[in-house]
């Protein structure tokens, strides 16, 4: 596999980074991820909140998310789509 760019200084925890862009990840998710993981005041492991999984969202609430995250596109996308993207 070719060697990724190096994703710079905002990145604090490299191998973590890789192994989530190995994975799949989005470069933004994988340095989100990574990040949280290397920051002892943060626990990313643990179970989040208790909202309820996106299927059980209204459309409205879905774009509202998407508008807060600055999807692009999606004021033209279905609640699929947007689930879809909020996961990405």
């Amino acid at each position: 596999m070719a060697k990724r760019e190096d994703p710079g200084p905002s990145v604090k925890d490299h191998d973590t980074y890789e192994a989530l862009r190995d994975k799949g990840y989005s470069k933004e998710k994988s340095a989100r991820i990574a990040n949280a993981q290397a920051n002892d005041d943060m626990a990313p492991s643990k179970k989040g909140g208790e909202s309820p999984p996106y299927e059980e969202w209204t459309a409205d609430d879905l774009y509202e998310r998407a508008q807060e995250l600055d999807v692009a596109g999606r004021s033209e996308m279905t609640k699929d789509e947007l689930i879809e993207a909020l996961r990405g």
